[in-house]
């Protein structure tokens, strides 16, 4: 009628549309969304065609093509998409610092002990807790909390492997999962450089210039425990081991000191 082939009508996605026209011609309905390429370089459109056979006396005469632009539709998925996503985000990550919270702290804890379990190789839990850090607030307003928060997050995540998860589970509190250790030496050596890192840069606040140290408490699978309350609590346990010690201190997990606690 127009004096063109198919392929000239429909262009470049004559290709990507041949296997719907060959199964259509084979009398079998289709219905499928396309992404249409801007020639001038700007975001795609999208439609979604529907391939109708034309049947008589149980031979294809040709099929019927309808086709509907759907790109505002598809902007929309997308939109509820990214919100979806933000607002699982938020849900999982701590909104002062971005760290993961307490709740994917804890969903990541438990695949690391299913992978222990299946490897039988341990991980560590390490709990820490910012010494003095409630002056910081107390002097300099809790905007300046926020503030180190925010730097000590950054700095915990810097020191770290990729594979190692840093979280804040609120407050001056954050917790972090160290998988596949080999034991006391690699933790200790973790620890100690946790803390030789609060000590090599001061904090500047507020016009103010000061120094902050962690206390550290260790606990680990399986050796410790296989639980992830179990371990969070032997690791916290550990912690109060350590404050009783003084600042800028870490200690392991003992079932003797667990009893002694005192928060």
């Amino acid at each position: 009628m127009i004096g063109m082939t198919l392929s000239e009508v429909l262009g470049p996605i004559y290709q990507m549309n041949l296997p719907h026209i060959l199964a259509a011609l084979q009398g079998e309905e289709q219905l499928f969304d396309r992404e249409i390429p801007d020639p001038q370089g700007g975001p795609p459109r999208y439609s979604q065609a529907h391939y109708i056979p034309d049947v008589l006396n149980g031979v294809v005469q040709g099929f019927v093509v309808m086709v509907s632009d759907i790109s505002s539709r598809r902007k929309l998925e997308l939109q509820l998409r990214e919100a979806q996503e933000r607002a699982n985000t938020m849900a999982m990550h701590d909104s002062l610092t971005g760290l993961p919270n307490r709740a994917l702290l804890e969903d990541r804890l438990q695949g690391v002990i299913e992978t222990s379990k299946r490897l039988s190789s341990r991980c560590a839990v390490l709990f820490l807790d910012l010494d003095g850090f409630k002056n910081v607030n107390d002097v300099l307003g809790h905007g300046a909390g926020d503030t180190v928060l925010r730097e000590v997050a950054r700095r915990l995540v810097n020191e770290l492997r990729q594979v190692d998860t840093v979280a804040r589970l609120g407050g001056d509190e954050f917790l972090i999962l160290l998988p596949e250790v080999n034991g006391r030496d690699q933790a200790s050596v973790v620890a100690s450089n946790l803390l030789a890192m609060m000590q090599r840069e001061p904090f500047e606040v507020e016009n103010q210039s000061f120094i902050l140290s962690f206390s550290i408490g260790i606990a680990f699978c399986p050796d410790d425990g296989v639980a992830v309350h179990e371990l969070l609590g032997h690791a916290d346990s550990a912690l109060y081991t350590a404050k009783r010690a003084g600042r800028s201190q870490f200690a392991f997990f003992t079932p003797e000191a667990s009893g002694s606690e005192t928060p």
